[in-house]
C-alpha cells in the first residue's frame, strides 16, 4: 500500500485544523487525492494567516518598499537598510499576541528570542530590541499578565546579552483578554554579508542546527489564527518553552559560519517550525528538497512526522551548504555544544518529499503550500461610525479646568514606565544612549570608522485613534514616531510594522485594516520611508469582540554627526517654553474626551501632512544651533501630559510650571488637543529670538507659553485670572505609584 493514501484526512479533520471546506477542497482538486494526515497539518500551519498572510497580502503590496538605502525588502526574515561605508541594519517587528495571553512568561519570551533570530538569521549581529505592549484595565488578570510578559521580555533578552532600549506601554480595556505583545529587534551587518532563506544549488545539503524537536508549539501558527474563546488554558500545549541560554549559543555559532563562509541559505524555524523553513526556503530558490524526519534531533520518544513537521521548539535553525563545507560547519557548531545534523538535500523539481521510517510520508507540490488561494473579504465602514464621533462639548465647557485636568491624570497609560524598563538591561554593549523612558532611543554605531553614527528607535501607535478614524490612525503611527525621531535629530530611514487587528471574517475589521494600510502609506509616501519588513497579526478578538486596530509602526532613524543630542525635559530653572505648531489642538479621539465621557469618543482630526514635513526639517535646523535646549511631541493627554513629563524626569530642582495662555484660544483644545504636529520647546531667554527666527523660516508657528521655576505647583495663566491645577508632588506620586502596583 503507499502510505500517502494511509490515515486518509477529511473534510471534518481539515476544519478541525484550521481550514475551511473550500481550501480543502482546492487542495483535494490540486493533488488529485486526499491529503494525509502529515500533509494536511502542513497545508492548515501554511494557510493560517499567522504564515500565509492570505487575507492581507493584497493591500500590503500598497506599501512603498523601495528606496536608495534599502537593501532588502519584505519577503525575507528582516528588512536591511544601508547606513553607509559598507554598513546597514536589519531589523523586524513581530507579534506574540496570542501565546503571551495564553502563558504570559514563556510566550513574552519565545516572542524575543524568535525576533532576535529572524536577525541573525540575515547575518547581523542584534544590538537593541524594543517592544510595545497593550494590556487591559487593572484587574488580577492584568496584573498577571503585566508580571508575565515583562519578565518573560527581561529574562530573555538580558540573558542573551541585546539591551531592551524603547518601546511603549498602553493600557486599555479593549485587550482585557487578549493583550498584544510586539518586539522588535535591530541588527548591524556588513553589506555585502547579506545571507538569506534560499535552497540553492542541487546537491547541495539540508542542516538541521541547534536545539532538539519537542512537542512544545505543535500548531502555534494555527493557534495564533483563530480568535479566542474565553477558556484559553487547552491551547497552553501550543505555546513554545524558550531557553535564552541556548539562543545566545546558536546566535554566535551562526554567525560564525556565516562569517566563515559555510553558508549557502538560512532560515529559523518560528512560525510552523521545520514545515515553513523548508518549502519558504525551496520556494524562494525554485528547487525541491528530500528530507529524512528520522534524522531531525528530538527530544521526546516516538515523536510522530506530523509533530515532528509543525512542532514549534525554539532556538533551532535549518541551512543549506555543500558537502565540501559540512565538516567545517559541523565542528563550528560542536564547538558550541549545538546540533549540527544532515537531515535532507536539495534537489531538481519543484516538490518537497519527506519520509520516516523509510516510507513516504509528504510529497507536495511547493507552490500549492506557499501560495493558498486568497479569500475574498468584504469590507465595510461601521454602522454607528456617527455615534462614535458624536462628543457633546457643551458637558465639558462648563466644568472646571482643575476638574478635566485630573481625569487626564486619570488615564491608565500616564505613568511611570520605570518599574516595568527597569527590568529590561538597556546598557549592555555599551551603545545606548540615554534612558529606556525616552520616546526615541539612541544607540552609537562604534563599527564604523572615522565617521560618526547614531541610530535612533521609536515605536509608536494610538489605538484610541485608530478605532475611531483607522487612515488617521495609521497615519499618526508614522508622523509620531517621525517626529520622536527628528526631536532627537535624526533623519527616518525606514520602518518595520506590526499590524494587529481582529478576525479577517469580520467586515468592519477588513475595512479598519484597509484604512490603516491607506494612511500608513499616506505618510511614509510624502516623507519618503521605506517600509523594508513587518507582521500582520489578525485573530485578535474574544468571544467575537475584537480589539482596536492597533497598527504599531517601528522606525529606525540616523544621525551622522557628533552634535550633542537635545534634551527630552527641562534642564534648568527659569526657561522659557514655547510651543511649536498649532496652538489648539483637536479633542475629538483624545485622553480627554475617553475619560470625561467614559468612552472613546470624537472624530480625530486629519494631520496636516505638510506641517510634519515642515516640522521636521525645522529639527534638522536646530540641532546645528550649538546651543541647550529641551524638546517633548503633544501627543496622548495633550500639552498637560507633555509638560509634566518634561517636570517629572527633568532636574531635581525643575519642579514647576507656569502656564499662559494665549489671547482668545480654546482652553480646552490648548491643553488638552492631540492633533500633530505641536511640539513643547524649552529654552533660555537669550536664545529665544534664533529659535522664533527658525521656526519663522521654516514656516512653523511660534508661540511663547510659558516658564520653568521650582514652585512645586502647575499653574495656568488667562487673562488676569490664575488657576493652580495641581501640586507637582501629589502627581508624581500619582505618576510613580500606578505601573509600579501593577508589576508588585
Amino acid at each position: 500500500m503507499n502510505p500517502l493514501d494511509t490515515d486518509i484526512s477529511t473534510v471534518e479533520t481539515a476544519k478541525a485544523l484550521g481550514l475551511s471546506s473550500g481550501e480543502y477542497a482546492f487542495i483535494c482538486r490540486k493533488l488529485e487525492r486526499k491529503p494525509n494526515f502529515a500533509e494536511l497539518g502542513i497545508f492548515s500551519a501554511m494557510y493560517s494567516e499567522h504564515c500565509s498572510y492570505k487575507s492581507s497580502k493584497p493591500m500590503l503590496k500598497r506599501f512603498p518598499t523601495t528606496g536608495r538605502r534599502v537593501l532588502q525588502g519584505p519577503g525575507e526574515n528582516a528588512g536591511i537598510v544601508d547606513i553607509g561605508d559598507g554598513w546597514a541594519v536589519a531589523f523586524k517587528m513581530e507579534s506574540h499576541n496570542h501565546p503571551s495571553f495564553i502563558e504570559p512568561y514563556q510566550g513574552a519570551a519565545t516572542g524575543v528570542g524568535g525576533i532576535l533570530r529572524d536577525i541573525f538569521t540575515m547575518g547581523a549581529r542584534p544590538i537593541a530590541s524594543m517592544d510595545a505592549l497593550f494590556f487591559g484595565g487593572d484587574s488580577p488578570k492584568t496584573r498577571s499578565l503585566v508580571k508575565g510578559v515583562v519578565k518573560g521580555i527581561g529574562d530573555y533578552g538580558n540573558s542573551v546579552g541585546v539591551p531592551t532600549v524603547a518601546g511603549m506601554t498602553y493600557f486599555h480595556p479593549t485587550y482585557s483578554q487578549n493583550c498584544l505583545v510586539n518586539a522588535f529587534s535591530l541588527g548591524l551587518i556588513r553589506s555585502d554579508q547579506i545571507y538569506r532563506g534560499v535552497a540553492q544549488g542541487v546537491g547541495n545539503l539540508v542542516v538541521y542546527v541547534g536545539a532538539k524537536t519537542g512537542r512544545d508549539g505543535v500548531h502555534g501558527a494555527t493557534m495564533a489564527s483563530k480568535e479566542f474563546c474565553s477558556e484559553v488554558e487547552a491551547e497552553r500545549p501550543t505555546v513554545q518553552v524558550g531557553d535564552p541560554f541556548t539562543e545566545k549559543l546558536l546566535m554566535e555559532a551562526s554567525l560564525e559560519v556565516m562569517r566563515q563562509g559555510l553558508v549557502i541559505g538560512i532560515q529559523d524555524m518560528g512560525a510552523a517550525g521545520l514545515t515553513s523553513s523548508s518549502f519558504e526556503m525551496a520556494h524562494r530558490a525554485g528547487t525541491g528538497l528530500v528530507v529524512d524526519l528520522d534524522k531531525i534531533p528530538a527530544r521526546e520518544l516516538n515523536m510522530s512526522g506530523y509533530e515532528l513537521l509543525l512542532s514549534e521548539s525554539q532556538e533551532r535553525m535549518l541551512l543549506v551548504t555543500d558537502a565540501d563545507r559540512i565538516e567545517a560547519l559541523r565542528a563550528v557548531f560542536e564547538k558550541w555544544d549545538l546540533h549540527a545534523e544532515v537531515v535532507g538535500e536539495v534537489v531538481q523539481g519543484s516538490r518537497v518529499k519527506m519520509r520516516k521510517n523509510a516510507e513516504w510520508v509528504v510529497d507536495l507540490p511547493i507552490d500549492l503550500v506557499v501560495n493558498p488561494p486568497l479569500p475574498e473579504r468584504p469590507k465595510a465602514a461601521p454602522s454607528d461610525q456617527r455615534q462614535r464621533w458624536f462628543m457633546d462639548r457643551n458637558r465639558m465647557l462648563v466644568a472646571p479646568v482643575e476638574a478635566k485636568f485630573q481625569v487626564v491624570l486619570s488615564d491608565p497609560s500616564f505613568g511611570d514606565p520605570g518599574p516595568i524598563v527597569q527590568q529590561y538591561d538597556s546598557m549592555v554593549g555599551n551603545r545606548t544612549e540615554g534612558g529606556a523612558v525616552d520616546d526615541a532611543a539612541v544607540i552609537r554605531v562604534r563599527d564604523i570608522e572615522n565617521r560618526s553614527v547614531r541610530l535612533v528607535l521609536s515605536a509608536d501607535c494610538n489605538p484610541r485613534v485608530c478605532w475611531l478614524s483607522p487612515r488617521e490612525g495609521g497615519r499618526r503611527a508614522v508622523l509620531e514616531a517621525a517626529t520622536n525621531l527628528a526631536m532627537r535629530g535624526a533623519t527616518p530611514i525606514g520602518i518595520t510594522d506590526c499590524l494587529n487587528f481582529g478576525s479577517p471574517e469580520n467586515p468592519e475589521v477588513m475595512w479598519q485594516f484597509d484604512e490603516a494600510i491607506e494612511g500608513i502609506c499616506e505618510a511614509c509616501q510624502a516623507l519618503e520611508i521605506p517600509v523594508v519588513s513587518g507582521n500582520v497579526s489578525f485573530y485578535n478578538d474574544t468571544d467575537s469582540k475584537p480589539i482596536h486596530p492597533t497598527p504599531v509602526v517601528g522606525m529606525v532613524g540616523l544621525i551622522e554627526d557628533r552634535d550633542p543630542l537635545p534634551e527630552s525635559n527641562f534642564f534648568d530653572t527659569g526657561l522659557e517654553i514655547a510651543l511649536l505648531g498649532n496652538v489648539e489642538g483637536g479633542l475629538g479621539g483624545s485622553v480627554m474626551a475617553a475619560q470625561w465621557f467614559k468612552r472613546d469618543c470624537g472624530q480625530p482630526d486629519d494631520t496636516d501632512i505638510g506641517a510634519v514635513t515642515r516640522m521636521l526639517r525645522l529639527f534638522s535646523r536646530v540641532r546645528k544651533v550649538k546651543v541647550k535646549y529641551g524638546v517633548h511631541d503633544i501627543s496622548e493627554g495633550g500639552l498637560v501630559t507633555a509638560l509634566l513629563e518634561m517636570v517629572i524626569h527633568g532636574r531635581h530642582d525643575c519642579t514647576g510650571v507656569e502656564l499662559t495662555v494665549p489671547f482668545g484660544v480654546d482652553l480646552d483644545r490648548f491643553l488638552f488637543g492631540e492633533t500633530i504636529p505641536r511640539v513643547v520647546l524649552a529654552f533660555d531667554s537669550s536664545d529665544r529670538e534664533e529659535f522664533e527666527r527658525m521656526a519663522n523660516q521654516a514656516g512653523v508657528p511660534f508661540t511663547l507659553i510659558g516658564q520653568v521655576n521650582d514652585t512645586d505647583q502647575f499653574h495656568v495663566v488667562q487673562g488676569k485670572s490664575t488657576t493652580l491645577l495641581s501640586d507637582m508632588k501629589k502627581i508624581r506620586e500619582t505618576y510613580s505609584q500606578k505601573w509600579k502596583s501593577l508589576i508588585e
